[in-house]
């Protein structure tokens, strides 16, 4: 491994060593955009003591800042912008002794993407939903009255995609677990992912959710919804992570 990216990982790790910082990290990486204050009130600290931690994530590369003001106005007397904290696009992938699944991944990936093989295609998308239902089937059954999109948003939280929902009512994913493999190949990657989405949704049984490719500025490249069959009440907001 290249000493400077190891060191930047090693830099990474540590800052999350410490508790309100790591707090602070995963209520950023949950809520998506988060201010100072907001962050503060989340976190139940001051928000000295948050810009502080918030700062220092920055600094170890697990958080990028913007600008803007949360009341959208402009002009004289529209006030400051705030300062606002998302995550990074920074993969922390630490393995001692070193390992290179991922180069073994990308191999894999452009490999399916080159051959064009309706046949390979269709096996990978398979095989992806069925692993998919393993997944779905090993979670944690929702109980029969949550809303199905709220139970569809905490299996995909387990997994990692980090769900949110939308204004336009669907639930959309912040992060893609493939992003590294995906620009190479993005049709074979983004196909296959909506297939392990939707095996997931199999797997614990949530009929009336359903998954299609919505490519998104960033994230991921799939939605949910719930379907016409759900009731509206059921088609409530995710809980916070």
């Amino acid at each position: 491994m290249d000493p400077k990216h190891f060191e930047r990982q090693v830099q990474a790790l540590s800052a999350l060593d410490d508790p309100a910082r790591r707090k602070l990290y995963l209520l950023v990486a949950a809520r998506g955009e988060l201010s100072r204050d907001q962050a503060a009130r989340g976190a139940g600290i001051s928000r000295t003591l948050a810009a502080f931690h918030l700062d220092k994530l920055v600094d170890a590369g697990l958080l990028d800042v913007d600008f803007r003001r949360l009341s959208g106005r402009t002009g004289p007397g529209a006030g400051r912008p705030s300062k606002l904290y998302r995550r990074s696009a920074l993969q922390l992938d630490l393995t001692l002794p070193e390992r290179r699944y991922e180069w073994a991944a990308q191999v894999l990936a452009r490999a399916l993407g080159e051959a064009s093989s309706p046949a390979a295609t269709q096996a990978l998308r398979v095989t992806a939903h069925a692993r998919g239902e393993r997944i779905g089937r090993d979670l944690a059954k929702p109980a029969a009255s949550t809303p199905p999109l709220r139970a569809a948003a905490s299996a995909l939280a387990t997994c990692g995609f980090a769900p949110a929902l939308a204004p336009e009512g669907q639930l959309v994913l912040r992060n893609c677990p493939f992003a590294s493999l995906r620009e190479a190949c993005r049709d074979v990657v983004c196909g296959m992912n909506l297939s392990l989405i939707q095996g997931v949704l199999g797997g614990l049984g949530l009929e009336s959710v359903t998954a299609a490719l919505e490519p998104q500025p960033v994230g991921c490249c799939v939605a949910l919804r719930a379907t016409a069959a759900a009731t509206p009440s059921r088609a409530a907001a995710p809980a916070e992570s």
